[in-house]
């Protein structure tokens, strides 16, 4: 096959190559374009009724040891409680008199004969002392949900509004971890069409200023559409085997959508380049395709290799929002090579019609694809004092990273939805009057002991556990102890039976998430047991799950970073431009996380961000998801930024001017994409779940700083003061001598790379 020049004209002395199948794709756009609207259809029918199959839960580790001795917990009906239910009864009533000990006990019953309920416990039931406030206005009632987490879910939402609902002598409130996740499924649900009505119409407005254009503003709709439908088709097939978030559809929309936005800027801004070199819109679809579009390929694999490396965590969270976040991109990157190129080839001159500003005088000529007098300037002031900007530059990126040394990373609980909705209202009220939180309680399962055989090694077990900094009390099969000592007989739920096998509990004072509760769960492990002892309970997965995650960390991010290193050395056949894209992500993802744990570890700015209750921890999935995806969007701008400034330095010879061509030719489009991306991804900080606020926020500032700070000022002063060891490689090819008068200079003198520049480059400089 004859190859073709980006002016469109068959070369005889170029050498044959096979066209991809973006280039094809511009050959039969109107086949192309009936097939991806099949697709479509048959992807929105298959991802029908997805939203029945996600999961609510999966953000405590799975396979630890406080996991597995929450199933044997379980097995013994010690397990920690799905369901609470507060109690209160009415003013002129107590809660030891006999006719609210007959309607506690009726309660209980019934709630226990509930299906999908597997146990209830209540102070009226058990004579559990623990279940009854310090002055007697309030009682608790416990239930263990059977199924997992997305079934207790389900069940509490069915259950609750009935007990909550004033009857009989009680007022109730709820809280507990499925009740937990039932609301916060729920707003999460109600969260992504209000983000969606929040973005869509300002990203519109964004994206129409900087095509110039309405129909062009469309084109990351089309791409974004493309990618969403067809991520939550293959979420829906993932659901048969395996769990996926309910949030995982959150970040599908998001990210697809700011991709989209990505790809399309980048793509189109080629497409007019080269329509603007004299080329009929096939051809220079074609060429931006063949140019971009590679770009846009080697973006997408770095973004999906970031993304699976979430895939090391035993958080069946993350692992859904890896598998949710691989699929769009991919999915999106395929939208924008194919897809896109048949749109412009078949209605390209269309697309630059409706121009919202073309009434105003003083609009620019062009945005999307020209020269930014304003960047340009920028970037000739950074490269003319590289070292002052870079410093500059590289301090205040250290001040943003400063908070996030201080960060203390726990698990999901009642506060990741407002204060004021039902669950961390009851759990305010728990901590209140019984002087412990709500999830406070830790189980020890002693599968060897017996009740009947081993009541001494129990007692002495009891009162040891009961003398430990920060218990309130425990309860063994022997009784009841504070302090030390032994203060009452067992409740019947602790007795047990005849064989082996039973459980001590003992009930917290701090706060499970804290360093205290991490002491106690060191202490209770160590503490001499009657037989092999497993501890059970919120506290100890908070440990476990911070102990998984500091010993895989490494790993996620060794992959990371080689993954990124060996795509960005093929792209670019550098060595010091893989280790400087690890750098300079890895700085500004740090000034990101140091903004998300100001204002949500430590509550800065929650006037801004709306009502949110800050735990003084960050949820530990929340900087890995963060840094998966903002990592793969800050090498995405990275590689764009690249392609140009290689393109030119191969052409001309000279890095200091190819460095200002780069930053010229992307800065408004790096604006407008950040613009629109942070407005996208910024949409879920308006949500209620404060793990989207927290996702939200962070990926919006990561954005923003990469966007502006780092690859206006930062990127280019470094590349400066490298200078020609930029390009240095085993591969590296001698740039062709030039400057100035080079062919394609414009009026203004910069120099530019020649019309057919691209053709001369070995493959790894043809680049968009």
């Amino acid at each position: 096959m004859v190859a073709t020049r980006t002016d469109g004209n068959r070369d005889g002395s170029a050498k044959a190559r096979r066209r991809s199948w973006g280039e094809r794709a511009v050959r039969a756009p109107r086949r192309v374009l009936i097939l991806a609207g099949m697709l479509c259809l048959v992807c929105g029918a298959m991802a029908s009724g997805l939203g029945e199959r996600l999961s609510a839960g999966g953000f405590a580790a799975s396979g630890t040891p406080s996991a597995r001795a929450e199933e044997r917990a379980v097995r013994l009906g010690a397990g920690s409680p799905d369901l609470v239910l507060v109690l209160r009864p009415d003013a002129r009533l107590a809660v030891d008199s006999p006719s609210v000990r007959a309607a506690g006990r009726r309660a209980t019953e019934r709630l226990a004969a509930e299906r999908g309920v597997r146990r209830a416990r209540s102070y009226w039931t058990d004579g559990d002392r623990s279940l009854r406030s310090s002055d007697g206005r309030f009682a608790l009632l416990r239930a263990d949900l059977r199924g997992d987490e997305t079934e207790a879910a389900r069940t509490a939402q069915r259950l609750v509004p009935r007990y909550t609902a004033r009857s009989g002598p009680f007022t109730v409130r709820a809280t507990g971890p499925a009740w937990t996740l039932a609301q916060s499924t729920e707003r999460a649900r109600r969260d992504l069409v209000r983000a969606e009505l929040i973005a869509a119409p300002l990203t519109f407005a964004i994206l129409a200023v900087a095509f110039r254009s309405l129909a062009a503003a469309l084109l990351p709709v089309l791409v974004g559409g493309v990618a969403t439908v067809g991520a939550l088709a293959v979420l829906r097939v993932l659901t048969a085997v395996t769990d996926v978030s309910v949030f995982a559809v959150n970040l599908v929309g998001a990210l697809g959508f700011g991709l989209a936005v990505d790809y399309a800027l980048f793509l189109v801004a080629r497409y007019r380049e080269e329509r603007a070199r004299g080329l009929a819109p096939p051809a220079a679809a074609e060429a931006s395709v063949r140019t971009a579009g590679r770009t846009v390929a080697v973006s997408a694999a770095t973004v999906t290799a970031a993304l699976a490396a979430l895939l090391v965590f035993p958080f069946s969270f993350l692992r859904s929002m890896a598998y949710a976040g691989m699929a769009v991109v991919v999915l999106a990157a395929l939208a924008a090579v194919l897809v896109l190129p048949a749109v412009l080839a078949r209605w390209g001159p269309r697309m630059e019609s409706l121009d919202p500003l073309g009434r105003l005088r003083w609009a620019p000529a062009s945005t999307v694809g020209g020269d930014s007098p304003l960047w340009r300037a920028v970037a000739r002031g950074v490269t003319r004092r590289p070292v002052w900007w870079g410093a500059g530059c590289l301090g205040l990126l250290v001040l943003l990273v400063l908070p996030f040394g201080q960060e203390r990373l726990g698990l999901a609980d009642e506060r990741i939805l407002p204060a004021r909705t039902g669950s961390p209202a009851t759990a305010d009220l728990i901590r209140r009057e019984w002087g412990t939180p709500a999830a406070g309680s830790l189980t020890v399962v002693l599968p060897r002991a017996a009740p009947a055989a081993d009541r001494a090694a129990l007692d002495a077990y009891g009162r040891r556990l009961s003398a430990l900094a920060g218990v309130r009390g425990a309860v063994t099969a022997t009784g009841r102890y504070e302090g030390g000592g032994r203060v009452g007989g067992a409740p019947p739920a602790a007795v047990g039976g005849r064989g082996r096998g039973t459980v001590a509990t003992l009930t917290m004072t701090s706060d499970p998430q804290s360093e205290r509760a991490a002491r106690l769960v060191r202490e209770v492990r160590a503490l001499p047991a009657p037989g092999p002892a497993h501890l059970a309970g919120w506290a100890a997965q908070v440990v476990d799950a911070r102990a998984v995650l500091s010993g895989r960390l490494p790993l996620a991010a060794g992959l990371i970073a080689a993954g990124t290193a060996v795509v960005v050395f093929l792209f670019t056949r550098s060595v010091l431009i893989p280790l400087k894209v690890l750098a300079v992500a890895a700085l500004s993802l740090g000034a990101a996380l140091g903004g998300t744990v100001q204002v949500f570890q430590n509550g800065r700015l929650r006037w801004l961000l709306g009502d949110f209750t800050p735990a003084g921890t960050l949820d530990m999935t929340i900087p890995l998801l963060l840094f998966s995806v903002a990592f793969g969007l800050s090498v995405d701008y990275e590689l764009f930024l690249l392609s140009r400034i290689q393109e030119h330095y191969r052409a001309t010879g000279d890095n200091t001017a190819a460095v200002v061509h780069g930053i010229a030719r992307t800065g408004r489009l790096f604006t407008a994409a950040a613009l629109a991306v942070a407005v996208a991804m910024g949409a879920l900080a308006s949500s209620d779940v404060l793990l989207l606020k927290e996702l939200g926020f962070g990926l919006a500032l990561a954005v923003i700083v990469d966007a502006t700070v780092v690859r206006g000022v930062l990127v280019p002063a470094v590349m400066r003061l490298a200078g020609r060891a930029n390009w240095w490689g085993p591969t590296a090819r001698t740039p062709r001598s030039g400057g100035p008068a080079t062919p394609g200079t414009p009026a203004g003198g910069t120099p530019t790379a020649p019309p057919d520049a691209v053709q001369d480059l070995p493959a790894a400089g043809r680049t968009g």
